[in-house]
């Protein structure tokens, strides 16, 4: 079975690619604002811009783009896609 690479944390994402939040690695306060911001564990968030010097990093979740701090996109953890989630895509 051929190896494929799955990202592990938002920074891993490259433009186009997306995946699925499994937590975030912050403090409270900072969880709910991103949660109120629709970075959800569960929901669906792509990679799109990134400045000229790659920070910030433009991603997009729940119809939205918001720019995150590499720090920050760096606390927001991926799970593996599993089957479910290949079929809900499609």
């Amino acid at each position: 079975m051929p190896h494929t690479r799955h990202p592990a944390t938002l920074l891993d994402l490259r433009r186009g690619e997306e995946g699925i939040l499994d937590r975030i690695d912050l403090p409270a306060d900072i969880s709910l604002r991103l949660m109120e911001l629709g970075f959800l564990p569960g929901s669906p968030v792509a990679a799109s811009f990134r400045a000229p010097g790659g920070d910030p990093r433009v991603f997009r979740v729940d119809g939205t783009e918001v720019a995150l701090r590499c720090e920050t996109a760096g606390r927001l953890l991926l799970r593996a896609p599993t089957k479910k989630d290949a079929a809900s895509v499609s």
